[in-house]
């Protein structure tokens, strides 16, 4: 015969250490992916004033941990030519904002071995983004793939999160 009471204590317990092992698998892969930009999404942005306020004037100022410090670098000594537009800076705006970006880029290393100079290049943002239907990126509303704020409505404060997407109609 089976004791009921010593079952349940043991069931319960055995429940809890499971429940740990896998809060504790989650903390870890959590912290990993943060190394390899999978949850980018979801973590809050660090800001720099400067940053905020340069890179936001002309579109939404994409979050350091989206690319690699070499990547930064491409594009902040690209600023004469940024995406077919003129966003030079002076020096020293350009060398703080340079260094910003670079103490909180990603640490993830290029396959290819150069600088990808669009975040939605990056295999993290298109593993985030393979299942937003074609119809979603062809909506006018939408300008480019690299239109965050369309469908991540609070893009703006650094929160790319799922919960906060909403796709135009």
């Amino acid at each position: 015969m089976i004791n009921t009471r010593k079952f349940s204590r043991t069931l319960g317990l055995g429940v809890m250490v499971m429940v740990a092992m896998m809060y504790v698998a989650h903390v870890s892969n959590a912290r990993a992916d943060d190394d390899d930009d999978e949850d980018s999404g979801h973590r809050p942005a660090i800001v720099d004033a400067k940053w905020a306020s340069e890179c936001s004037a002309c579109h939404v100022a994409y979050p350091a941990r989206y690319l690699p410090a070499d990547s930064w670098r491409a594009i902040m000594a690209g600023l004469d030519k940024h995406f077919g537009s003129n966003a030079s800076l002076d020096p020293a705006t350009a060398k703080e904002i340079t260094a910003y970006l670079e103490k909180n880029a990603s640490t993830r290393r290029h396959q290819s071995g150069k600088p990808v100079l669009r975040i939605t290049e990056t295999r993290w943002w298109r593993s985030e983004h393979r299942e937003v239907a074609a119809r979603h990126w062809k909506n006018p509303k939408v300008k480019s793939r690299a239109d965050c704020q369309a469908c991540h409505t609070t893009a703006d404060r650094g929160d790319f999160s799922e919960r906060h997407v909403k796709f135009p109609r």
